[in-house]
């Protein structure tokens, strides 16, 4: 009996173990998403937009404007004056055209609207900004406004945050203009000046614009986001281009301990320094749970998954069976862990009056960038359950609820426009939704839209990723050329009544 049963365990176990070979195996080789013929942009091509002496002297000059934003309501005026002169003067054809309609919002923000000849279609909106992070020059190879050219690469504060983005869409309008285009469809574009502190005062004075010039629905919004990434993502044959299809929210807390002034000689049991040191403390290192897939992180991978050596293509593409090994090892680098959870940022901790009073009050900041598929309040229950200590007053400082998911499937318009026209610049990549960890102006036109998507076109090594409001920022003269084009196709796949094959390079 107990001979036959063993038996009967092991044909069983054998069973289950080929049919789940089999399942992974299928799914390995058979795994696919939409991906569309398109043409590939060539500098050969009459359509071709290339980054002449003029092109990049004129990005140079945005770059030297010191249109830098500290706090809400604390930017430099006079700055964003100059820059927006410059602007008006340096593409004549976009401010002088009769299809386009120019305005400036809340005195600093740039505002267009280019007609299209069919009124059937819904307009969507390109978005970028105007203002910067603060640099300091002290940390520099080049002084952060100069503009310099090095080694092939343009050195500037906004050089990939966000003045590529301004200056490319303005040199694809400039360009498209001068040839006669007249688009099918209409879009807007907007330029916020005080993204850096929450775009209150730019992109929220635009949304308001578009709202009273009538406007309920755009078919899309492409605004900054993630972008190209070169030998970022394990396993990739590749480069991955990545569209943030969702993006985080925020929550800031302030953590207080009350204690009492008394004389060190004579110390409590416990201070308030300890019992709030025990409460971050828990706060770092157990954590918030991984959300991986409950946001579009799972598909992203599946996305990528067939253009992936071997064992990572197996693995990815049977999320189904390997999530947990999957959201371990994601879990072990930080940049990878802050896709999958709500992360922890202790970023201020004060107490203490002097070296022999015990402290009176202890204060902690605590900083939560939150995933898309967890509320603020969801966040600040499970702080409060993980720290469990009721002399630990939670306080909300600031809070920002994630944005709704974009959808991103086969039939979905603006995903796959985006998508294709990455796929013509930068022809072997492949492309993915993915989770925006920081934030946009994005948030202030989702009364507009579903369909927003955050990319930039930005080619990115490994170790570029902390020029984003680091230092030496910069980006090369190829991907500024690139970018100019790529906004060129996004333009021109969008002027579409619905998905179809991208434009001809002699199609204007």
């Amino acid at each position: 009996m107990a001979a036959s049963t063993c038996r009967l365990v092991l044909t069983i176990s054998c069973s289950v173990f080929f049919v789940l070979t089999a399942i992974v195996l299928i799914r390995t080789f058979t795994l696919s998403v939409r991906i569309d013929n398109v043409q590939i942009c060539d500098s050969k091509d009459e359509d071709f937009v290339e980054a002449t002496d003029e092109i990049i002297q004129r990005f140079k000059k945005a770059l030297r404007f010191k249109t830098v934003s500290k706090e809400k309501g604390i930017y430099d005026r006079d700055e964003l004056l100059k820059m927006q002169n410059f602007i008006i003067s340096a593409f004549p054809a976009v401010h002088s055209s009769p299809l386009v309609e120019f305005e400036v919002v809340n005195n600093y923000s740039l505002f267009y609207f280019v007609k299209g000849t069919n009124e059937t279609l819904t307009p969507y909106m390109l978005a970028s900004h105007l203002d910067v992070v603060p640099a300091e020059p002290e940390k520099w190879e080049v002084p952060p406004f100069s503009a310099d050219i090095k080694d092939g690469f343009i050195y500037g504060r906004g050089a990939i945050d966000d003045k590529h983005g301004v200056m490319a869409i303005l040199e694809t309008m400039e360009f498209l203009l001068k040839r006669g285009f007249q688009p099918q469809r209409s879009f807007y574009v907007g330029f916020g000046h005080d993204e850096e502190v929450a775009g209150t005062d730019g992109a929220a004075a635009i949304a308001e614009r578009l709202t009273q010039k009538g406007v309920r629905r755009l078919e899309f919004l492409s605004d900054e986001g993630l972008c190209v990434l070169d030998g970022i993502v394990p396993g990739m044959k590749t480069t991955t281009s990545m569209i943030g299809t969702s993006e985080k929210g925020q929550v800031i807390l302030r953590l207080r301990v009350k204690g009492s002034a008394s004389h060190s000689s004579m110390p409590p049991r416990e201070s308030s320094i300890g019992i709030l040191a025990r409460a971050v403390h828990r706060l770092e290192t157990v954590g918030h749970p991984s959300m991986f897939g409950h946001g579009p992180e799972k598909d992203m991978f599946e996305h990528l998954a067939s253009q992936m050596y071997f064992p990572h293509r197996m693995i990815m593409s049977n999320l189904w069976l390997f999530t947990p090994v999957v959201s371990w090892m994601l879990s072990r680098k930080p940049s990878s862990n802050a896709v999958l959870r709500t992360v922890t940022s202790v970023t201020q901790f004060q107490a203490g009056i002097k070296d022999n009073v015990m402290p009176p009050e202890a204060v902690a900041i605590v900083n939560h960038r939150i995933h898309p598929a967890q509320t603020v309040q969801e966040v600040i229950d499970y702080d409060r359950k993980l720290i469990n200590d009721d002399r630990v007053q939670i306080e909300v400082k600031y809070s920002q609820e994630s944005l709704p998911l974009s959808p991103y499937g086969p039939d979905d318009f603006g995903y796959q426009v985006i998508k294709n026209s990455i796929r013509q610049v930068w022809k072997d990549t492949i492309v993915a939704p993915g989770v925006m960890i920081g934030n946009t102006d994005t948030r202030h036109y989702i009364n507009l839209t579903n369909n927003i998507y955050r990319f930039s076109p930005t080619y990115m090594y490994p170790e570029d990723l902390a020029r984003f409001h680091g230092d030496n920022e910069r980006i090369s003269v190829k991907n500024y050329e690139q970018a100019i084009n790529f906004f060129y196709h996004l333009i021109q796949n969008a002027d579409k009544p619905g998905l179809q094959l991208s434009h001809s390079h002699s199609e204007l």
